[in-house]
């Protein structure tokens, strides 16, 4: 069930990623739930490095630095993706 969550997890912070991101990013859904699923990771990650990955409501930094690695990652292959489909 795990496998499950995560992947709705980085749709969901994929899509946001997107969103962020200017312009348009011509790369597949299934790119951007991986890159999702990456950059929600790597968020915990650096949350729990800065010591706020479990706070008394909801994690909003955490969450930022999810959506924010996710747009770096989606905005970093959008050109090799984009390159490779020319």
């Amino acid at each position: 069930m795990s496998f499950l969550w995560a992947i709705i997890a980085g749709l969901i912070i994929g899509l946001l990623a997107k969103l962020v991101i200017p312009g348009r990013q011509p790369i597949p859904l299934w790119l951007t739930v991986i890159m999702g699923i990456i950059g929600a990771v790597a968020g915990n990650a650096l949350a729990t490095a800065f010591g706020v990955r479990d706070t008394g409501g909801i994690d909003w930094i955490r969450h930022i630095f999810q959506i924010g690695i996710a747009a770096v990652l989606i905005a970093f292959v959008t050109p090799m993706w984009a390159r490779r489909r020319a």
